[in-house]
């Protein structure tokens, strides 16, 4: 319901109504609506964990892993019901400090870190600048494909992401042979 309709348009009667539970039991196991609302995007974070570290693990070369955190993202961009990205979803409706802070920066944390860790891994001149782009474009791909609600914004978004790639891989190696000829007069 948080991701279908948001996190502060559905009220917690209708959650409890929905769970089909009392209302002294979701709060002695959440304490508040924070906490379920903190529960609902830690599970998220941990499920779109999952599922970019499945789909990269089937491809051999760092570049097509790469290019797998891409292809997920369209994968879930045609499945019914796609509303976005949910981190971005409620960082949109809390105010900072909100109850989506923390596991909203935990998911950007573990995304930009498994961008830099295959960037690194393809020989990228600049493994954190790439990480940088290719989280930008992430996060546009998810917006675009919402907002124009179009699922093609996948696949334009991974075209988007092989020429980064290849230019940030391409300019390491032409820095290592202008650096071993340096090297070698």
């Amino acid at each position: 319901m948080f991701y279908a309709e948001g996190i502060h348009t559905v009220g917690i009667d209708r959650v409890i109504e929905r769970a089909g539970v009392a209302k002294a039991t979701l709060y002695s196991a959440f304490g508040s609506k924070d906490g379920l609302i903190e529960a609902y995007l830690d599970r998220r974070r941990q499920t779109l964990t999952e599922r970019l570290t499945r789909q990269v693990a089937k491809y051999e070369t760092p570049r097509d892993r790469l290019l797998g955190v891409f292809e997920s993202l369209a994968k879930s961009f045609a499945l019914p019901g796609f509303r976005g990205c949910p981190f971005i979803n409620a960082s949109a409706e809390e105010p900072v400090g909100g109850a989506a802070q923390e596991p909203s920066d935990a998911f950007r944390v573990a995304l930009r870190a498994l961008l830099a860790g295959l960037a690194e891994e393809a020989g990228a001149a600049d493994p954190e600048r790439l990480a940088r782009q290719l989280a930008l474009l992430y996060d546009g791909a998810i917006v675009g494909a919402r907002m124009d609600r179009d699922p093609a914004a996948g696949a334009a978004a991974r075209e988007m992401a092989a020429v980064l790639i290849d230019a940030a891989v391409t300019g390491q190696r032409r820095s290592g042979a202008r650096r071993k000829v340096r090297g070698a007069a």
